[in-house]
């Protein structure tokens, strides 16, 4: 039997805690094959991103060409797009080979505080969502797609999620994670009037580095797999929780850490 195959078309993370670093790990540690696309590259460390280079469009496509041509993809998770022409780019290779499950995360700015998209691109990047099976933003980044303040309850996050909806995706998942809080609580709502609460205790730590990434992944990665979108959802959930519980035994860097995405196993 073949493996479940899944993609990141994302930025790279000279690092290794986000972006499609954090992706990969995501997909091995949960059973799943990984390959990827990269849209940029990033200079950074554990305290910020000190230069960002963005790979051609032209070459976008091709790897995007060289890995649906070949490869059996079951699932796919966008991250960085960085600007307009990558966003376009993607579009259409969304329309050409029609995944069967496409994440968006749609990443504007940095936990550091960078910004990696630019503002004249967040037109496409709305328009995107119409082509993608789940989106994935937290607070911030839904309050920029809705050019709105952020939710500051659940109902509120409720009301921009069906902004999002709106906007041609079938399910939407906001990330609670900046939010205050025992617990951090994220939405999975979908346009046919289904809600999933994912709750989980929010853990004292500094090293949540790559978190967003590998939320997304890790839904994708559940895709991949067969398991329905609240399943997907759920485990990855849990997963994530797990890794960040465990993010203070890895010690890598001197800012903010990344996930111990393989806390399972060492």
């Amino acid at each position: 039997m073949s493996a479940p195959i899944a993609v990141s078309i994302a930025g790279s993370d000279s690092s290794g805690g986000a972006g499609i670093e954090a992706d990969l790990k995501t997909f091995a540690a949960l059973g799943v094959y990984g390959a990827a696309v990269t849209t940029a590259l990033t200079a950074q460390n554990t305290n910020g991103i000190f230069a960002i280079h963005e790979v051609p469009p032209g070459f976008i496509a091709a790897q995007v060409d060289a890995v649906f041509t070949d490869l059996d993809v079951g699932a796919v998770k966008i991250g960085m797009l960085a600007n307009a022409a990558a966003i376009d780019v993607v579009a259409a290779a969304l329309d050409r080979y029609r995944p069967r499950h496409t994440v968006l995360d749609p990443v504007m700015v940095a936990s550091s505080g960078e910004r990696l998209l630019r503002g004249d691109a967040l037109v496409q990047l709305r328009a995107l969502i119409a082509r993608v099976a789940l989106v994935t933003p937290n607070l911030p980044e839904t309050a920029a797609l809705l050019d709105t303040a952020p939710a500051r309850d659940e109902k509120e996050m409720q009301a921009q999620a069906q902004k999002l909806l709106a906007l041609g995706a079938p399910a939407v998942l906001i990330k609670g994670g900046h939010a205050g809080g025992a617990e951090s609580v994220d939405l999975l709502v979908e346009a046919d009037g289904g809600l999933l609460r994912l709750v989980a205790p929010r853990h004292a730590t500094k090293n949540t580095h790559g978190t967003g990434c590998t939320f997304a992944s890790a839904i994708a990665a559940g895709l991949a797999k067969g398991l329905p979108l609240r399943e997907a959802a759920q485990q990855a959930k849990t997963y994530v929780s797990a890794a960040i519980a465990a993010a203070d035994r890895l010690a890598v860097g001197t800012g903010r850490g990344p996930l111990h995405h393989f806390h399972a196993w060492w």
